[in-house]
């Protein structure tokens, strides 16, 4: 299995279609070139059905995922109180970049590879009138998915003027997200994971109530390239087919992620989550009968699109990671904060679920199973 390129299965950047790669590949282009603008046009449009929506409004700007919890800034004045459930490391650091603009967060945790429960989430929210409540979709440290539809309502039935904003970096295009008819107000993303995409794309997609919630603000946004008060006429302009300008976006960029969603959208959208979910089914059934245990604790809260999974004893991370390597597999290990040499984590999603010929899941399987055992794990 050793060959000269590995291939990705972390949990993003993934594998890419060639076809998006190749979308790449234009010769220099302006971004209000008569060619490019309906192309941008189009793409804002196709990350709106990605979540489901007909109203919200996707922001595609340059940049990584990151930039979409910095872009939070739209929402927040000094001191408004913001709750945050924690499932990993990325719930933590979204609580940190808030905290940088003035928001007073609590954070709501759970046991490691769980979620916060609906009825803490409820005590939590009928004792403190929160601006918004964060929620990480998919947290890409622990492979933990948490149900951003029952936390929508459980939130909205006691607090109903309450923004829900969900950390979707790691779920979007991979995990069922219906934006309307869950009443999301904002889904941040970026373009390397689930899109398919190489990373460079920080997408948001923002709901009219939480558009007019920046409008109503007292205080000015204290930010510049994150201003969606700047940004906001650009995505209607480039929507309605008119060329507009505020800073340079990625052009390739955007052609690739143009040419990934109209893959994507070819289908029906059911048909990739119900695909992206039997995929990691499998493969969480897989490992454990190899005896191995993964960082989710229950189906009910594992991810389509990535697994963590705990090193047996006697394994070293850095030994297994380099061993998958030695045979044409990249993964990862682990981040979580006090647990990183503990755990090492897979990524599922994209062209490596949904295209059964490219046999990524399989090579996975194979090279993890030999890796393991040659260093001395007898699976059960």
């Amino acid at each position: 299995m050793t060959i000269d390129r590995k291939i990705c299965m972390i949990p993003g950047p993934i594998e890419f279609d060639e076809k998006v790669l190749a979308a790449m590949s234009t010769p220099a282009t302006s971004h209000v070139d008569p060619n490019f603008v309906p192309v941008f046009g189009e793409t804002i449009e196709m990350v709106r059905k990605v979540v489901q929506s007909t109203t919200a409004q996707p922001f595609i700007v340059s940049g990584s995922g990151t930039l979409g919890w910095d872009m939070m800034v739209n929402l927040i004045e000094q001191g408004d109180r913001v709750l945050c459930l924690n499932t990993g490391y990325f719930g933590s650091h979204f609580a940190e970049c808030l905290e940088v603009y003035g928001a007073k967060v609590t954070q709501l945790g759970a046991e490691v590879g769980s979620c916060p429960s609906q009825e803490a989430i409820k005590e939590a929210v009928s004792k403190t009138h929160y601006k918004f409540v964060t929620v990480t979709h998919v947290d890409t440290s622990t492979g933990v998915l948490s149900d951003i539809k029952a936390v929508t309502e459980t939130v909205k039935s006691i607090s109903p003027n309450t923004l829900i904003v969900v950390d979707g970096v790691c779920s979007v295009g991979s995990e069922e997200i219906r934006f309307d008819d869950w009443n999301l107000d904002v889904v941040i993303t970026g373009s390397q994971k689930g899109l398919g995409v190489p990373p460079g794309l920080s997408i948001v997609i923002v709901s009219q109530n939480a558009l007019q919630v920046v409008q109503n603000r007292k205080t000015p946004v204290i930010s510049y390239y994150s201003n969606w008060n700047k940004w906001l006429p650009i995505m209607q302009a480039y929507e309605s087919r008119k060329p507009s300008y505020f800073a340079t976006p990625a052009v390739q960029l955007i052609y690739a992620l143009h040419t990934s969603l109209t893959k994507v959208l070819s289908q029906p959208l059911e048909a990739r989550f119900q695909k992206h979910y039997q995929v990691a089914s499998q493969f969480r059934k897989t490992v454990k009968e190899w005896g191995l245990v993964q960082v989710a604790q229950s189906e009910a809260c594992s991810a389509n699109g990535m697994t963590a999974i705990w090193l047996p004893e006697g394994v070293q991370v850095a030994q297994l990671v380099g061993s998958l390597a030695s045979k044409g597999v990249q993964i990862a290990g682990g981040i979580l904060k006090d647990r990183a040499t503990q755990y090492f984590r897979i990524g599922h999603m994209g062209i490596s679920v949904m295209e059964d010929e490219r046999q990524h899941i399989k090579k996975v399987e194979l090279a993890l199973s030999k890796s393991l055992s040659e260093l001395g794990y007898k699976s059960t």
